[in-house]
């Protein structure tokens, strides 16, 4: 597994999970709609060195090159040193720790090569999966916004998690 820059060539799997509706579940945002022009605008766009205000997206490739999911880094304050983490993998992906193993290497540079001290996400309080994956990681509990979202006709819970520098580091072993 290693990370890598999005090719156009990784369209077809982006769409894969996008129009996935057990993935699109426990997602905030809908992206069933999205197109093939969509997508290949999104890799084109995609950045992968950290710029204040921006986003970063890798594709999470396997040792075939073949794509996997996309990780990123969105919303980057460099002068706070935060931002916020993004994981999606395909179907085929889930359930042999490519997640875990993609985690661990944005989380490296996110902390070492960019030089940020906190990394944070939320997830719909109901995704099992992305909560045990996120503690597995080191991401640590901070708190519940209940019901905050009204999603597909029922009110959500969002759960937020963040890893320090310092908490990576002592989860790194």
């Amino acid at each position: 597994m290693i990370l890598r820059e999005l090719k156009e060539k990784d369209a077809e799997g982006m769409m894969e999970w996008m129009h996935d509706p057990e993935i699109q579940k426990n997602f905030r945002f809908s992206v069933l709609d999205k197109t093939m022009e969509d997508i290949l605008d999104f890799i084109r766009d995609a950045e992968i060195q950290i710029i204040d205000g921006k986003s970063i997206h890798y594709a999470i490739a396997g040792e075939d090159d073949e794509y996997l999911g996309t990780i990123s880094l969105k919303n980057a304050d460099l002068i706070s040193k935060n931002a916020e983490f993004a994981i999606s993998l395909r179907k085929k992906a889930q359930g042999q720790g490519i997640g875990t193993k993609a985690t661990h290497e944005l989380l490296n540079l996110a902390f070492y090569d960019f030089d940020l001290q906190r990394v944070y996400l939320n997830v719909l309080s109901e995704n099992e999966r992305a909560i045990h994956l996120y503690e597995k990681c080191g991401f640590v509990y901070e708190g519940e916004f209940r019901k905050h979202l009204y999603l597909r006709g029922e009110y959500k819970s969002l759960k937020w998690y963040s890893i320090l520098r310092e908490d990576y580091n002592v989860s790194r072993g």
